[in-house]
């Protein structure tokens, strides 16, 4: 190798850098741009006969003394044949961390994509389940075995939640092998194999028979609760509990009568347009002194909504054999053996997929007016004619 030349840095360039390219010997340079503000080290030279550049690190991060070290050993990889940048990349996937990795994944494919409530149980099922025993090993040398220690304690215990960790550990190796942080097959593929055989079981929501639904309402109504006035409304529209919650007026058109649930608070990340029966329109009317962005907000933080877990709670304390998410299948059930729905109609009440793609994408219309008809005659069996809807005090 030609010999080096090496020279530091002033003090006073140190203290007022100016903007450019300043070799320092050994293929070393210092980036200044920004007026001095965005300072970085950049090693250049020539890679199988083309000259390259790539780079070490900020200043503020990387020492000159680090920097150089750095691009000394650059220089003997690329003088003998190899690829600096390749080195540099092994060397990055030997340091990156499973924890480091899942983080990451979170941020970029969680948040943002998935409601507030499935992005934090999504990253605290990891921490819970995983970090303890993979959290620190880097991520590209974690095998099935290390995959088996941390599903083994909850794969019979724990069946659900066991699914949804393997599905987020493969979600985050997937995306570790895209990143070039890891090699070969995903370690969760076929794991099942090396677990004990467990029968999952299908876990139905507790509802109430739909001839119990106006009984169970009229307690409701006995109930001086923001809570309850939030669960009356999730069940005269049959949303789900979260949907019902976290509403806000903004949403709401009084005057066309519609509650248009934006996607991003929708579990099949679209839009949901709700018709809002003389009933819903009297549980919204009796909070309307509530003066705020939401409906039914916190009692706690007015300029927070109720929590959905809030709504489960004002079941429980009736004593009913129920869950606040059964009063959907209530309605189901209702709109099938009395309420003269079509199947279609009650299916796109509760915002489900109904059809294939291509039916889908040939409908013409979202049966507006049957679903309206639908939730009023819904209303009318919930809520008798006698009944009053109780204002919140």
């Amino acid at each position: 190798m030609p010999k080096r030349v090496y020279r530091d840095l002033s003090k006073t360039e140190l203290a007022n850098p100016e903007d450019g390219r300043r070799a320092l010997g050994g293929g070393l340079y210092i980036y200044v741009s920004n007026g001095g503000k965005a300072r970085s080290w950049v090693w250049r030279g020539v890679v199988r006969g083309r000259r390259r550049e790539i780079g070490i690190g900020p200043v503020d991060k990387v020492s000159l003394s680090a920097a150089r070290a750095t691009a000394l050993e650059w220089g003997r990889v690329a003088f003998a044949g190899g690829d600096p940048r390749e080195e540099r990349d092994r060397d990055k996937r030997a340091l990156t961390t499973f924890a480091e990795a899942a983080r990451q994944v979170h941020a970029e494919q969680v948040e943002g994509r998935a409601t507030p409530a499935h992005a934090r149980s999504w990253i605290a099922s990891l921490e819970q389940h995983a970090f303890a025993v993979i959290g620190a090993l880097p991520v590209a040398s974690i095998t099935q075995g290390d995959i088996l220690r941390v599903l083994g304690p909850i794969w019979v215990d724990k069946p659900p939640t066991a699914r949804l960790v393997r599905q987020r550990l493969a979600q985050v190796f997937d995306w570790a092998t895209v990143a070039g942080l890891r090699e070969g097959v995903n370690p969760c593929a076929g794991i099942e194999r090396g677990l004990a055989s467990v029968k999952h079981k299908t876990a139905h929501r507790r509802a109430l028979a739909w001839g119990d639904v106006p009984d169970f309402f009229a307690d409701l109504r006995a109930v001086d609760k923001i809570a309850a006035r939030a669960l009356q409304f999730q069940i005269l529209t049959a949303v789900r509990p979260a949907e019902a919650a976290g509403a806000t007026w903004e949403e709401i058109d009084l005057d066309a009568r519609l509650w248009r649930i934006p996607a991003e608070r929708m579990k099949a990340r679209r839009e949901h347009v709700v018709p809002l029966s003389a009933e819903a329109l009297a549980v919204l009317d009796g909070v309307r002194r509530l003066s705020g962005k939401f409906p039914f907000p916190s009692p706690n933080n007015p300029a927070r909504p109720t929590h959905p877990t809030s709504l489960q709670r004002v079941v429980k304390g009736l004593r009913a054999d129920a869950d606040a998410h059964g009063f959907r299948s209530a309605f189901r059930d209702w709109a099938e053996e009395r309420g003269g729905v079509r199947g279609e109609v009650a299916e796109m009440v509760l915002a489900h997929v109904v059809g294939s793609q291509t039916v889908r994408a040939y409908r013409r219309a979202d049966v507006l007016e049957e679903r309206r008809e639908a939730l009023a005659r819904w209303g009318r069996f919930v809520v008798p004619v006698a009944a009053d809807v109780v204002a919140i005090r």
